[in-house]
């Protein structure tokens, strides 16, 4: 007798046991789930407040940059019609590259497009036989010569690129850019040593407040400007023509800054929106199977009410 009672202790055991060493019993491990949901839950209901706390910061600014941006154009312009007005047939195999990105992230891959267009536009430059090679001083070939605005194109470009840069710039366009800031990167590039025949902007071109797309902007160099003979005609100053490739320098360079940073607004605004709308939908997914496991836990701890009831 006693034996027969042993044996049905050690079934009545093995079978109360866990399966495994360590497991947890089937009701702690659904309670246990339960709980990882939601604090899943609470965590993305906190990441989709950010999210749409940074898509409405973004449109306010995205108004004030488009505003900036059409003042801005207007230079951009009046530097179109006089390069037009004084073609010049002298080629510019020396170029200089300026990337015009930003320092701030979140916003989609407008960084990503600008730097594939800068190495595009320097594997299909022409005499530029440095491209990827050191650069020893401050007159190599302009052809290999890069300058960058924005940390985050100068991560993405330092793998590739980084023998070529001469300068890099930071702290630009975290606001509204201003013609004083464009200014200062002109004169830096014309007292940094680097002898070029034209500079390349590569930026961000403002399409509509949903698309951009990455483009180039010319600017010849003074050098350019005194060979032009509509230019000749109206007999400048050597200072006068020197004062004049800055000034226009800067002209594009301030372009090129406030449409890059609509872009940037406009696109950062897009990929909260987006991610807006993925924490939505996330959210619902883990509220449905949050409530079906409390449904099967609440279901199972009345099955295990009954039967107990039903025995005694």
């Amino acid at each position: 007798m006693s034996t027969m009672l042993a044996r049905r202790s050690l079934a009545r055991a093995a079978v109360n046991a866990p399966a495994a060493l360590g497991a947890a019993p089937s009701n702690a491990r659904n309670m246990a789930t339960l709980r990882e949901i939601e604090l899943r839950l609470k965590s993305v209901r906190n990441i989709e407040k950010i999210t749409k706390s940074m898509k409405m910061i973004a449109s306010t600014k995205l108004a004030k940059a488009q505003r900036a941006m059409q003042a801005g154009k207007d230079y951009g312009l009046a530097n179109k019609e006089v390069f037009e007005h004084v073609p010049s047939d002298k080629p510019t195999p020396n170029k200089l590259f300026v990337v015009i990105s930003s320092d701030k992230g979140l916003c989609g891959g407008i960084h990503s497009s600008v730097s594939k267009a800068t190495r595009k536009a320097l594997a299909n430059a022409e005499d530029s036989p440095l491209v990827g090679a050191p650069a020893n001083d401050a007159t190599v070939d302009a052809g290999s010569a890069v300058m960058v605005i924005g940390d985050k194109s100068k991560a993405q470009l330092t793998r590739n690129l980084g023998k070529n840069f001469h300068l890099t710039f930071n702290q630009i366009g975290r606001d509204i850019p201003t013609f004083a800031d464009a200014a200062a990167v002109a004169d830096l590039i014309t007292q940094s040593g680097v002898k070029y025949d034209s500079v390349v902007l590569v930026y961000n071109k403002f399409v509509s407040a949903i698309s951009y797309e990455a483009a180039a902007m010319e600017i010849k160099g003074e050098e350019a400007l005194k060979e032009s003979s509509a230019f000749n005609a109206y007999e400048n100053e050597d200072d006068g023509t020197k004062d004049l490739a800055e000034f226009s320098l800067a002209n594009a360079i301030y372009a090129a800054l406030v449409e890059g940073h609509a872009c940037e607004q406009s696109a950062r605004r897009n990929a909260m929106d987006n991610a807006s709308k993925n924490a939505t939908d996330m959210i619902a997914s883990l509220q449905m199977q949050y409530n079906r496991g409390r449904q099967a836990a609440i279901t199972n701890e009345l099955v295990d009410i009954i039967t107990g009831a039903s025995a005694l």
